[in-house]
């Protein structure tokens, strides 16, 4: 009786959840919560979303109704008011995922006229059931790397006045600080909490404008999450903050290429000089780049100096619609694949930070060219990363370009390229190079 109990459960349709307009969520009797994925609408199950993880957080959407089941008349509707508070109106809940959580239904809405563009924030699927909210996600990796549990303030805090002692001149490791304490990074925190991943952001400048870039806007509707570092720092600075980390930290990594700057390949004499600084002092620690890979001349220099691995930032694997996300400057997307083309060929780990969403990622035509593309380019791992960007302005970019088939659903996907390429590693922090085989 038990096991067919917990079989029905798993069926069972989430409760909808709204927002009032002083952001408090209530449920709303007789709806069922809804996810979306493009033009696709799908009730949310228990099986197919988790207890939302911890460190998540949620939200409320302006400017936009929520899309719900309606449970006695089997049909989605648009709900514009509260039923209970005549003329109140409500608006969608979403959930920003904590790291390691790919979202696999983003919540679903209806804009109104005028909305403005959504803050950069994924937007995962949301309801409540049995006492708790779930949302729709897909763990992809386990590692306690960004959990904020294990970043207490005060040992931040703690971290940053050793380090301010050690070095206290150092601007890299004062533009950190910033970093841990107004904006909260998590890979600047790990930095002076001596753990994992510690950053190495280095670069004023860019030569892409993505649509969802977090430290410099030229859209005025969406304001950047954090300001880009407004200098470039010294190769001593870069190797003073890397060795401090990599003399402290089993399997450490450091890493160039982070949210708060443009891209490390543009100041890449810098960084080959910090790298050969680094390597002179020790052959301890994994030295990783995060970039658009724009400059392949660049990297072979890099990798003969002692780069370890790359990490190259994709939202699709075809050169239009790469371009209507990235926007690149001075560079083709037949450079970005040389670039991953040259890491191979030097035997190094390669990574893809796959920007991704449902009901763009999962289509058909982009599954069937990532596919093509992983055995072409066989690459070492992919990072599944949520995009953080307005979904529906996303959706409209990609499918103005063309239109696309019905959404296979990114359960499936993943569960796809698994099978076909089993050894291709999948998660979200970038290894160390103790785990590259």
């Amino acid at each position: 009786m038990r096991l067919k109990k917990k079989e029905k459960d798993k069926k069972t349709l989430l409760k909808a959840v709204v927002a009032n307009p002083d952001g408090e969520i209530f449920e709303l009797e007789g709806y069922a919560a809804v996810g979306m994925a493009g033009d696709a609408f799908v009730p949310l199950t228990w099986n197919e979303t988790r207890d939302m993880p911890f460190g998540s957080e949620l939200m409320l959407m302006p400017d936009r109704q929520p899309v719900l089941y309606n449970l006695s008349r089997h049909r989605f509707e648009i709900v514009t008011e509260n039923p209970v508070i005549h003329g109140e109106p409500v608006y969608p809940v979403a959930a920003f995922n904590s790291p390691g959580h790919l979202v696999s239904y983003v919540s679903a809405y209806n804009e109104n006229d005028g909305a403005v563009y959504l803050p950069l924030f994924s937007y995962g699927a949301v309801g409540w059931s049995d006492e708790r909210f779930r949302t729709a996600v897909i763990p992809v990796d386990k590692e306690k790397r960004q959990d904020l549990r294990w970043m207490r303030s005060p040992d931040v805090v703690a971290g940053i006045k050793k380090m301010k002692e050690k070095m206290p001149h150092n601007r890299l490791r004062a533009h950190l600080e910033t970093c841990a304490l107004e904006y909260g990074c998590p890979a600047s925190k790990n930095f002076f909490l001596r753990r994992y991943e510690a950053p190495l952001p280095t670069s004023p400048h860019c030569n892409a404008r993505c649509l969802g870039c977090l430290s410099l806007q030229d859209n005025e509707q969406i304001p950047h999450s954090q300001d880009r570092i407004a200098f470039e720092p010294a190769p001593e600075e870069i190797a003073e903050v890397a060795l401090a980390h990599i003399s402290k930290v089993e399997r450490g990594i450091v890493s160039f290429g982070q949210g708060c700057e443009g891209d490390p390949l543009l100041v890449a004499d810098t960084v080959n000089a910090a790298i050969g600084i680094i390597r002179s002092e020790t052959r301890a620690g994994t030295i990783n780049m995060n970039t658009n890979g724009s400059r392949p001349d660049k990297l072979k220099h890099l990798f003969d100096t002692g780069l370890d691995s790359i990490r190259i930032s994709l939202n699709s694997v075809r050169k239009e619609y790469y371009d209507a996300y990235f926007r690149p400057k001075g560079y083709r997307f037949s450079d970005v694949k040389k670039s991953i083309d040259t890491a191979l060929d030097q035997n190094r780990f390669v990574s893809i930070n796959y920007l991704n969403i449902p009901g763009f990622t999962d289509t058909p035509e982009e599954v069937d060219a990532l596919m093509a593309f992983l055995r072409r380019h066989p690459i070492n791992m992919i990072q599944w990363r949520n995009l953080n960007f307005d979904p529906i302005r996303y959706w409209r970019a990609m499918f103005d370009i063309e239109a696309h088939g019905p959404p296979m659903g990114m359960k499936r996907l993943l569960s796809k390229i698994r099978a076909l390429f089993p050894n291709l590693k999948f998660g979200y922090f970038n290894p160390p190079k103790e785990r590259f085989k």
